[in-house]
């Protein structure tokens, strides 16, 4: 019986961790390989942006063969082993349970009332009892800051934001970018670091959205 591509990298990945195989990648841990990670995923981003339909076939391998490196080298874990297939188990059966509307006796729902309905199974799945619960802190402060106010409206938390300033009169992506860019160049100009002012904004919102659960709470 003929494997397919995706038994064959499982095989390929086998041979290169196990004896005799290749010594940088049995070197590898997840940690080493992290990086990669986040490349191969910009450089897909990069694909997708640009429309480089082969370049996105190529990115898209790249970032798979991270997945199954990291589920190759967690057969290896003396303990709490799992492999490829209990990935795969675990993401099928998460996308089964998220959409009930599909695969249950859910009526059916408008694309904001999946979203909305994904994020509510996902708090109870995981257990969240707060809007900041399992948002990675260490993400770029804009994706971050992104993440917070999305958070704060699903949970209808009631921010105290600043005002926005040379505020366009339609916001397109163009618009939108023009004033992130000239936020940049001016705090650039002045000495201050854009990154670290939006992460230090960002620590401000998670201590209001923390207080503004307990006053509900």
């Amino acid at each position: 019986m003929t494997s397919s591509h995706l038994q064959q990298l499982v095989a390929v990945m086998d041979r290169l961790r196990s004896p005799g195989g290749c010594p940088w990648d049995a070197q590898q841990t997840h940690e080493s390989l992290v990086k990669f990670l986040l490349e191969e995923s910009y450089e897909f981003i990069e694909a997708v942006e640009t429309n480089d339909r082969e370049a996105m076939r190529e990115e898209l391998g790249d970032v798979l063969l991270q997945v199954y490196f990291h589920a190759r080298m967690a057969q290896e874990h003396p303990t709490e082993p799992f492999s490829i297939e209990d990935v795969a188990q675990n993401v099928a059966e998460k996308l089964i349970r998220r959409h009930p509307h599909v695969f249950g006796d859910v009526e059916d729902l408008s694309s904001d009332e999946v979203l909305e309905n994904w994020e509510a199974l996902k708090a109870l799945e995981k257990g969240r009892t707060s809007a900041v619960d399992g948002i990675p802190l260490a993400q770029p402060a804009l994706t971050l800051v992104t993440k917070l106010l999305y958070r704060a409206e699903k949970n209808r938390l009631k921010l105290d934001l600043p005002e926005q300033i040379a505020e366009p009169a339609e916001a397109t992506e163009a618009a939108v970018g023009e004033v992130l860019l000239a936020t940049i160049a001016w705090a650039s100009a002045n000495g201050v670091d854009p990154e670290g002012a939006l992460r230090q904004v960002a620590r401000g919102l998670i201590v209001q959205i923390g207080d503004l659960e307990s006053t509900v709470g």
